[in-house]
């Protein structure tokens, strides 16, 4: 049974597939990768923060603005 990822990685580079499924050599850098995927997951999880501290914030200028207009 042939794997879409397998076919993918075929399209992608026939040598590099070979290399892994024929002649059995891992690729270098697996470390290097994990870090950088890890790195990434980092990221991601930061950006979603600041858009819920971003949310936040106009949430409260919101409410200031209102607690404003209505103690006038």
């Amino acid at each position: 049974m042939i794997r879409a990822s397998e076919v993918a990685e075929y399209v992608y580079c026939a040598r590099a597939w070979w290399l892994r499924r024929v002649a059995g050599l891992a690729p270098e850098g697996q470390e290097r990768r994990a870090r950088g995927v890890a790195l990434h997951v980092a990221h991601g999880r930061r950006v979603a923060l600041s858009a819920i501290a971003l949310w936040t914030g106009l949430a409260l200028l919101a409410g200031g603005v209102l607690l404003l207009a209505v103690g006038r």
